[in-house]
């Protein structure tokens, strides 16, 4: 009887598989071009071609990396071409922390580096810095649940940064998103 009841059980082991892959994309905190254009070159020789870049924004939610970096400041989000795995975003936060190390002028940053990726459903950002809803991952470097996909455009986590909360970058985390979705057809996933 053992063998019949067999045949017709479900197999209820949870069975560990390799997430799919992810958009890589970085935010870069800059003041002037010729910052944001050694960023660049840079990002470009770890992870390859960038296939998408966004406008600039003005970064006005807030006035703490003006001391260190001055003012005005702009954000740029850019995705890069070759899609990742979303377990290496913690060793991508460290090599972006290293570009900023390397571009430091007078002992004072002159960007500021967020990379993260997006998958269909949500956009993480990578950070150093704890706090309740960050997930930590290794190397000192915690995931930080951004925005999420619901119902056609993405709506904040409240423990967001305030211009993620503002919505001024709905639009390109929409294009970001349908070039992500196009890729991965393109894969046949």
């Amino acid at each position: 009887m053992a063998a019949e009841r067999g045949d017709n059980r479900r197999d209820w082991t949870v069975k560990p598989a390799e997430p799919s892959s992810v958009k890589l994309f970085v935010g870069v905190l800059y003041r002037d071009a010729d910052s944001l254009e050694k960023t660049v070159r840079k990002l470009v020789k770890l992870f390859g071609e960038i296939d998408w870049t966004g406008e600039a924004f003005e970064f006005v939610a807030s006035d703490y990396y003006a001391p260190e970096m001055g003012a005005p400041l702009f954000r740029r989000f850019l995705a890069f071409e070759k899609p990742i795995n979303p377990g290496e975003l913690a060793k991508i936060k460290l090599a972006t922390n290293a570009i900023e190390n390397d571009l430091i002028v007078q002992g004072k940053r002159l960007i500021n580096l967020d990379p993260g990726y997006m998958d269909y459903n949500k956009v993480v950002l990578a950070s150093a810095k704890y706090n309740a809803q960050k997930i930590y991952l290794s190397h000192g470097i915690y995931a930080d649940p951004t925005l999420w996909y619901k119902k056609g455009e993405f709506k904040p986590y409240p423990s967001a940064f305030p211009d993620f909360q503002s919505g001024q970058f709905q639009e390109t985390f929409m294009q970001i998103r349908a070039l992500y979705k196009k890729q991965r057809l393109e894969e046949g996933e």
